[in-house]
Formats: C-alpha cells, sequence, structure tokens
C-alpha cells in the first residue's frame, strides 16, 4: 500500500538505498536527510508498505523541477524497491501515485535520469509512457 514516509522508516529506507541503488549512507545521514526533506513543500516521498510485515519495501521521491525554459514539473531523484520485491507492480503503483499527486498539484510533466547501462530500467519507463528525450553524461564536483 502506498503512503507517506516517517522517520521511523528510515532504517528501510536506508537499506534500500544500499542494496537497490548501490548508496550506503548511514541510518545518521538519512534520519538527517529525511528531517529536512520532510518539512520541504518542493519534495515528494511516498513510500509502498508490505502488507504483512507493515515494513517499508520500496519508496520514489520526487522534487519540484523549475527552470526559465519550461513548465514546472517534477523531477525523479530516486525510485527503489527491495531486490526481492522487483516485478511484482511496487515500482509501477509507485510512479502512478507520484503521477497521480502531480496531476493533483498541477505539475506539467515528471522528468527522471535512468543510467545508460540500466537497460532493464529504460523498458520498465518505457512501459509507464516515459520517452527517452536525451543522452547526458553527469558532472559532479566535491566541495
Amino acid at each position: 500500500m502506498l503512503r507517506s514516509l516517517t522517520l521511523a522508516d528510515m532504517s528501510a529506507i536506508r537499506h534500500i538505498n544500499d542494496v537497490s541503488l548501490g548508496y550506503p549512507v548511514s541510518l545518521e545521514t538519512t534520519e538527517k536527510q529525511f528531517q529536512k526533506i520532510a518539512q520541504n513543500p518542493k519534495h515528494m516521498l511516498i513510500g509502498f508498505e508490505d502488507h504483512s510485515s507493515h515494513q517499508i519495501i520500496g519508496y520514489v521521491h520526487a522534487e519540484v523541477y523549475e527552470s526559465l525554459y519550461s513548465e514546472t514539473g517534477l523531477n525523479v531523484l530516486a525510485l527503489a524497491v527491495l531486490p526481492n520485491s522487483q516485478g511484482l507492480g511496487i515500482g509501477k503503483a509507485l510512479m502512478q501515485g507520484l503521477e497521480e499527486k502531480a496531476k493533483v498539484e498541477g505539475f506539467a510533466f515528471i522528468r527522471l535520469n535512468s543510467g545508460s547501462h540500466r537497460k532493464e530500467a529504460h523498458a520498465f519507463y518505457q512501459q509507464l509512457g516515459y520517452k527517452g528525450d536525451k543522452t547526458q553524461l553527469r558532472f559532479i564536483k566535491e566541495l
């Protein structure tokens, strides 16, 4: 079932980020970031709770995307589901939940980036109606 995330879910989110996304961040950092993000109305967090264990097994995180060259939309920062729960429609439910919320709030589009090697993810997004429109490299400088 889709629901809002809480601070109590952050141990599960930390684990999902590690095993599903390859980001082994500490629980302390995960909790600290959640406390900031949860207070920011420009961020949306939706979790998927397993009906029997009541644990979060997937989530989507998006932020408002504003620029001078487009209408206002959402940018997906993370979509992750535990490996043993993938292929069960959880990612689809999370994205559909995000789309419904975006429509209600009047956003024009949802965009996301996906690594060039993630062919299965690309097929997943295409099945949901997303179209690849660019090939990009990401550049980052640690400060």
